[in-house]
Formats: C-alpha cells, structure tokens, sequence
C-alpha cells in the first residue's frame, strides 16, 4: 500500500512540474529519480533523445556517469542496435530479462556496461515519438514484473507529457523570434544610406541565421559594371576581401559563365549544393582555388529584376546543417534586403556618372554645350528616381516651408497634388505631442531631434487624421551654409499594428479575444489587494463545458473554436460591466465578481450564464446544445489568495459536473473532503487494476418477445470496493477515462465475458452472442484487432459469438481509420453493434459505410414512447432504417409490457430491460437461464 501512495504521489509531483513549466531537464531527471526509486533493482535508468542523423543521445540518467563516460556521450544507433530500432517502429516498450539469450541489442554496449536484463520502452504520445528510454543492469538481474513495467510506463509518459510541451513552447518561441528578427532587419535595412551599410546588415542576419559567416554578394550592372564593385565580401569572413577579390581575378572568374550562377539568376529561385564536387554544375576550379566544400547561392530580386546573389559558402570538412526553416528565414531577409539595395545601387550608379560628367567639365571645357545637355539628362533621372521611390520625401525652406514634395509624400499625406502641399507650414504636417518642449522653428525642431529624438514620429493628413512614421531630416547646404533640409519619411501603420497585435495576444486569448490567463491572474490580484484594504468580498466562477470533447471529436477542432467563440460572447453579454471573464485553456473558461456585497449576487450572475446556455449553439447553420458547470468560491470565506480561490471554484465546478452538469455550486469545506475521496477512488482504481480480483461482470439477458426465448447476454462491469461497497460504472468508468485506465479495463471486461462465455458454452449455450461495450480510447487502439484476436484464440470462444458495442458518437466521424478497424473485427467473425443509436450528433450516412450488424435504440427514446408520439415516430423510423439496410435491432431500457408490445407491433423484437430482468452477478445468472437454454440448444 505505502508503495502505491510512493508512485502515486510521484505521478502527482511530474504531473504538477510538467503543469507548472518547469525546466525541461529538471521534469526528466524527476522521471528518472522516480523510476531508479521504483525498480530498485535498476541499475541505470537513462533517457536518450533523437539527433538530425536518426540516432539518440543520452539527455539524463542516473547514474550520470558510467564507465567514466558522461550520459551525452552515449549514443544510440538504431541501425545498430535492432532492439532499439523494433521498439521505434513498434512503439512498443520490450523487456528482455536475460540479454545472453537475445541478440537484438547491441552486443557491444551488452559487453561494455556486462548488461544483464534490459528494458527499452518509447516514449511517445499520440503517435509522436520523443525519445527512448532504458533501464539495466550490471549486477543481479531486474527480473521485472508486469505491474513494474506498467509503472515505468506510467513515468515515461509524464516524460512524453513533458517533452511535447517542451517541443509545442519552443516552436512557438522560435516563430515569434522570427518575426522579431524579420521587423528588426526591416528596421535596420530602412535606415541604411550606402550600398555598404546595407549588405553588411543583410550579412550580419544571415550570419545570425544560418551560423556561417563566409557570405559574399555578386551584383549584375550592365551600364555601370565597369565601375561599381563586382563582389562584396563578409567582413566576418574567414577571407580577406582583397584576397578573395585577388583570386577571383586569378581564376578570370565570369558569373556569365558560370552555370550555378546563371541558373539561380534565370529561375530567381535559391540553390543548394552540399558537395560541391559532386555537382557538374559547380565551376571546379573556383571551388579549388577557394577551398569550397558547399555553396548555398539566394538571388536578390526586386521589381521582378534580378541584381545579383548572395554566396554562402562551406569552407569546412562537416557539411553544414540549414534547416528547412533557417533556409527560409535567410531567404526572406535577402527578399528584404534586394529593395533597399536596388535603391542605393541606382543611387551609387548616378553618383558615378555624376563623377565622370564632372571630370568631363575639367578637362574638356570646349564641350560645355555637350556636358550641360548630359547635366540636364542627369537632372531628369534624378527626378525620375525621386518620382519613383517608395518613400516620401519633402523639402523644407529655412522659413519651415515646404518646398517641393514627391508623388509618395503627396498620396501618403492625402493630397491630390504636389501644388496642394507645397508652401504649406512644417507645423501643418509635423504633429507635436510633447508641451515640454518648446518649438518655435523648423529649426528647433531639426535640433531637438538631433539631440534627443528617435526617428518614430506622427504626420498629420490632409483630413486632419494623422499616422505613425519613421522620419530623417538631412540638411541641404551650399558652400558648407545650411539652405533647408531634407525630410525622408515611410508610413509605419502597419508594423504599428503588428506589435499592437503581439503585445494584445500577450494578454489576450488568441481564440475569444478575453482576457486570458497572464491578465486574469493579474486583475484577480489587484482585485484581492482592493478587498484586503476595504473589507469587501469578491467571487470567482469557474465554468467548463459540459460534453465539449464530444463537439471537438465530432465536428474538428476549428468548430469547437466558433463554439468557444459565441460561448464567450454570451458570458460577456449577462456578466456585470466591471466583471471579467477569461478564457483558462482548453473549453474552461472563469469570471472574476471583483466586489459582492453577498453571495447571492455571485449565484444570480451564475443563474444568468446557465440560461444564456439554453439557447442552442448555431454554427455553419447547424444547431448544437452546449451547457456549462459552475463552481462559485468566495473571497475571504473560501481562500485569500489567487491560488486557493481559483482552487476552490474547481472542486466546486467538479462537484456540479457530479450533479449531471448545467447547475452551479458553492463551495464549502465538505466538497473539498469529497474532492480528497475522489483522489483516493481513483488511486484506488489503479491498485485494484494491478492486484485484480475487486471487479465482476453482471449480466442483463436480451430476449426476443415472440418466444420469450433468451438471444443474447449483455455484460456490465461493478467494482466491489473494499471501503465503499459495490459501485456502479457511473462512479469510476468517467476516472478510468480520465487516467486512461479505461484501454486496461476494458480488455479485462472482453477477456472476462468471452471466458464466462465459453464456459457457457461448453454446457450447450452454443447460440447466445455476448456483448460488451468498447470505450473510445479502446477503439482508437492501434492494435486492437490484433488483441481481441487474442482474447478470442486463448479462450476459445467461436467469433461470432462476441458482439462488440460501439457507441454511436465514436464512429460518426467515419475516418479512413475507423473504417478501418470495424473492417479488421469483421474480418475476425466479431459483431458490431451501435449503441445510444439515434443520439449522435451527425446525420446516418455513415450506416451505408460501415458494416455493422446490429442498432440498439437508446433507452431514452424508450422511456415515454407510450406517451410521446414524436419518440414513437423516431422508433419506428429505426426499426424501418434497420430492416432496409438488413440490420438486427434491439432496444434496450424496457420496463413495460405496453413498451414491449408496442416495439414488437413496429418489427422491433428482440428487448433487453427490467421488464424480463435487471443485470445479475453470474451465478444467479446461470441458475436462472444457463440450464433452460441449454437445453433448447
């Protein structure tokens, strides 16, 4: 006993760790130190997760030390290890507990740590493998038993629990530091004024990125070629620029030639080359000549034209590892990166021919005539490319007038004409927020922003409206005196919003737009120190969706957000203004009262949330009923902290839950005892599965109503609890699902009824069909087929005997792998049978697909269908579905005469219920019907 309180207090301790984010390693050496105390016989426990090369590292272990090797020495190779290897394909923990008489694992590692005993278990959750965990020995073998590897399971899955948070959290982080990095090089890129500065800052990120800093960028000119630089290298590079540029003269380097290089220019599209001598592509020599080992070429495009690549190259034996999306981020900061440069390289082009225009005059003064012409011309592309920039540009008069505006200032200042802006006052476009300050002149302004200023401003519009901006003023001087200045600005509207938009999901839930779990926390705290000062009293209501995993289930994951989406609409509609409503995780949601006078103010806002639940839910024009359980806890009767309030309103929401859901409760001393006994029920549980022996079939008979004959057996399962008596399945089926017991349990109900039932059978009950229920988590088994074969081959029970019950919810999705698995059980002679038939929420097309046998109407159709006649109706309208898709049916809950007359007069003839006999333990059972059937037999 005290041993299964131990592990249980573990589980309870990962659990919590897990829950509370704590630090990856420190979660997985709990698991570890958990299982090391629990097999003592162990000794060495190791977890090993997977590297890029398909191997497995060692990550903790204890010991940490074996052999003088540290655990991230270890290494696992699957294609060495084929014990290894079949546990990774078959998901399945192996336990080998003599390693002389199995040659699957690497017999090398056997030989170096003299293994004896071995298990290798995966660690995996929902299909996804994580890493891979073993337990050995050197010394006395483990010799372990079921329940042992049963509790090492039960460890290594609060270990997949970890590492899928672990792996969810860091994807998320490292998404939203792309992000950041792509606003940070937008940034950097916008405030770059040469060539240089620019392609240094494109080298830098995408050193960043992609851990390689030997980057070089090649640029296609065809009117300045001659003159502008041809290639421009890292300054991080492992070469000096002007030795790369002196061998790139060397070897009479031609990018026209050059095959890599055309291509990536022709198709505008990146290349990737791990070896470079294993591509006919790659010009050889130059790869020589440089000690290339890989080349990763990106081109720069802007405007659909091509201005050269970018280069990153390998200088390195080990081939570099670009993820698909390092790959990605690098391209998208070259994609960036081309516009600015397609910008300054035309910029640098003209200051070029300005130079050689300008050396022209000098020398050639008698062709005045000619070089004023070519001025002119110049004159004209300048006004060209001022036309055409993206960004606005402005002048500015000493006077703070504005003198001339391009076509991008004048649309984004919301003027139809450039007319229209000139001459207007700076002050009319420059929006001043800051009294302190005193600004009397264009100029003052121009020298507060040196001094202080950032270069984020607002711009004012025509209409008066205004809009962020990032701004730089430069002045114009003539003979070294300041004439005006020079404003350079771009609109910022839309990275304003971006962060807006990161800063809101900070706080907010991403799904319903409330508060989420970080702001409640923090509104619920500041409410506390408000009550604390002034004496009053707040509440706090828990709430959580009664069935919604069944909408999840039935409809997807995108349908249940619409309906968590309306959901939290109606809870802002009836709750107080001053109240907050948040949204936990997953469908709980909790309302914070942050002033009550009395407790009956917190039960009538709860009152109101359940009626704005009895209106159905309407989403994509189909209506779906969703109601909600409320726990109400009470500031300071039922705790004084955020912890114990948020606590307390759970066990109370559970407790409602208790009471068939849409109702709220209060919280009170006594609940959270029974929340305790609770607990222990389902430790109780756990135990009573390992030990065996507390559970028993009961068995209702289904009889046909013509003959009064017995055709068939339907078996339920009770738990005689040593401390509270015989329970039924309402008391601990929903645990057993809640732990994921249920898969155990329910393949002890199918052993059971199918050994009672060959029993049965060998005194002469050769006819009757024994049914047991199948949970959803049984259904979803892998290999359940495979175990119900070998449920059926060990007690020798003929097929066609076993009926399987599937409830109506669980298949109505009918996936590829539903049909699947119903289509393996027939295949085994199995029946299949639909239970709570007519409760799903789908239509019955689904019937024509899956080859079922039998539909069972549910008992709540049953139980006024003398009295209602739209239940009639449906009743006979499955009994006439039935019957034309040649189907058995049989209803289930008869307590009548007049209930059974009426089934039987619609063609429904077989019936299970009181009205013949309730679910009896097996001997009475036998007693009862055993000895007259056989008899028939």
């Amino acid at each position: 006993m005290a041993d299964e309180q131990t592990r249980y207090s573990r589980l309870a301790q990962i659990t919590k760790l897990i829950n509370t984010k704590l630090d990856l390693r420190e979660v997985l050496e709990h698991v570890v130190t958990a299982i090391s105390e629990e097999i003592m016989r162990c000794d060495s426990v190791g977890i090993y997760l997977p590297r890029e090369d398909g191997t497995y590292q060692g990550y903790v272990g204890k010991p940490s030390t074996i052999n003088g090797m540290t655990l991230d020495m270890h290494i696992v190779d699957p294609e060495q290890d084929q014990l290894a290897k079949e546990v990774i394909e078959t998901r399945e923990a192996i336990y080998i507990p003599d390693t002389s008489r199995d040659d699957r694992p690497d017999q090398r590692a056997v030989q170096a740590f003299k293994i004896n005993s071995l298990l290798v278990a995966p660690i995996s959750y929902e299909d996804e493998l994580y890493g891979l965990v073993f337990l050995f020995d050197y010394g006395i073998p483990m010799d372990l038993t079921g329940s042992e590897i049963e509790s090492v399971k039960a460890y290594i899955h609060m270990a997949a629990v970890a590492l899928r948070n672990a792996n969810n959290l860091t994807r998320k982080e490292k998404l939203i530091s792309e992000k950041q990095l792509l606003l940070n090089v937008t940034r950097d890129l916008s405030l770059c004024s040469s060539l240089q500065e620019a392609i240094d800052k494109c080298f830098y990120y995408l050193g960043e990125v992609l851990g390689n800093q030997n980057i070089g960028a090649h640029f296609i000119d065809p009117i300045a070629e001659d003159r502008l630089k041809p290639a421009i290298l890292n300054k991080n590079s492992d070469w000096t620029e002007e030795d790369w540029i002196a061998t790139h003269r060397k070897t009479r380097f031609d990018h026209k030639e050059d095959l890599i290089f055309k291509e990536v220019m022709e198709t505008k599209k990146s290349v990737l080359v791990t070896d470079v001598y294993e591509d006919h592509r790659v010009n050889q020599q130059i790869c020589r000549e440089f000690g290339i080992k890989g080349l990763y070429m990106i081109p720069l495009v802007s405007l659909g034209e091509v201005l050269g690549a970018i280069a990153i190259v390998n200088l390195n034996e080990n081939e570099p590892s670009y993820t698909p999306s390092a790959r990605q981020l690098a391209e998208s900061i070259v994609d960036t990166t081309a516009p600015v440069l397609f910008n300054l390289l035309y910029i640098e082009k003209q200051e070029v021919i300005i130079q050689d225009r300008t050396s022209e005059l000098i020398e050639k003064n008698r062709e005045l005539e000619e070089a004023f012409i070519e001025l002119k011309q110049i004159s004209r592309e300048k006004d060209l490319i001022l036309n055409s920039a993206g960004e606005g540009i402005f002048g500015i008069d000493l006077d703070g007038n504005i003198t001339f505006a391009n076509p991008s200032a004048t649309q984004l200042l919301g003027y139809d004409d450039e007319n229209d802006v000139i001459g207007l006052s700076y002050a009319r476009i420059f929006k001043w927020e800051d009294p302190s300050v005193d600004i009397h002149s264009f100029k003052d302004l121009y020298l507060w922003k040196e001094t202080y200023g950032g270069q984020e401003h607002s711009f004012i519009k025509k209409d008066g409206g205004s809009f962020p901006v990032e701004y730089v003023i430069t002045p114009k001087k003539e003979n070294e005196e300041t004439i005006g200045y020079v404003v350079t600005f771009k609109d910022v509207t839309s990275r304003k919003q971006m962060e807006e938009k990161i800063k809101y999901h900070a706080y907010y839930d991403v799904v319903t737009n409330v508060p989420n779990r970080v702001l409640f926390r923090d509104r619920l705290k500041q409410a506390l120190s408000y009550a604390e000062l002034t004496g009053e009293s707040l509440a706090i209501l828990f709430l959580d969706l009664d069935r919604f995993k069944k909408i999840n289930d039935t409809f997807g994951h995108s349908y249940g957000d619409m309906v968590l989406q309306q959901a939290a609409q109606r809870l802002q509609q009836v709750i107080p203004k001053e109240a907050t409503v948040s949204r936990q995780g997953g469908d709980e949601f909790i309302i914070l009262l942050p002033k009550i006078d009395e407790t009956e103010e917190a039960v009538v806002c709860a009152e109101r949330v359940l009626a704005s639940f009895d209106r159905p839910f309407t989403i994509q024009s189909q209506e779906v009923s969703i109601k909600t359980s409320i726990g109400i806890s009470i500031y300071p009767e039922n705790g004084d902290d955020v912890e114990s309030l948020i606590k307390h309103a759970d066990v109370a929401m559970y407790k409602a839950k208790d009471y068939s859901g849409n109702q709220y409760q209060l919280f009170s001393d006594d609940i959270g005892e029974r929340s305790i006994e609770q607990i222990k029920l389902e430790n109780d549980l756990f135990k009573a599965l390992q030990h065996g022996g507390e559970f028993e079939l009961y068995y209702q008979p289904k009889f046909d109503v013509r003959s009064d004959d017995l055709v068939g057996i339907e078996t339920l399962i009770r738990w005689n609890h040593p401390e509270f008596g015989l329970l039924s399945p309402a008391r601990f089926i929903p645990l057993a699902e809640e732990t994921g017991l249920i898969t155990v349990l329910g393949e002890w109900v199918i052993k059971e009824s199918c050994r009672q039932m060959k029993e049965w059978y060998d005194k002469g009950c050769t006819d009757l069909v024994v049914s047991a229920n199948l949970s959803p988590q049984q259904f979803q088994q892998s290999d359940l087929a495979a175990k119900v074969a070998g449920i059926l081959e060990k007690t020798g029970l003929p097929p066609q005997l076993l009926e399987l019950e599937l409830t109506e919810n669980l298949i109505v999705n009918n996936t590829d792998q539903t049909l699947k698995t119903i289509r393996e059980l027939k295949d085994l002679g199995v029946q299949i049978s639909i239970d709570d038939f007519g409760t799903g929420y789908s239509s019955l097309g689904y019937l024509k697909d899956f080859p079922v046998d039998t539909l069972k109407i549910d008992k709540s159709f049953i139980d006024d269908m003398t009295t209602n006649a739209n239940n009639a109706a449906i009743i006979k309208t499955i009994i006439t579905l039935a019957d034309s898709l040649n189907l058995n049916v049989i209803a289930e809950g008869v307590e009548s005469r007049e209930q059974a007359d009426l089934l039987a007069r619609h063609g429904c003839y077989w019936i299970q219920g009181y009205l013949y006999s309730r679910p009896l333990p097996v001997r009475p059972f036998e007693e009862r019907y055993v000895p007259s059937h056989s008899k028939r037999s």
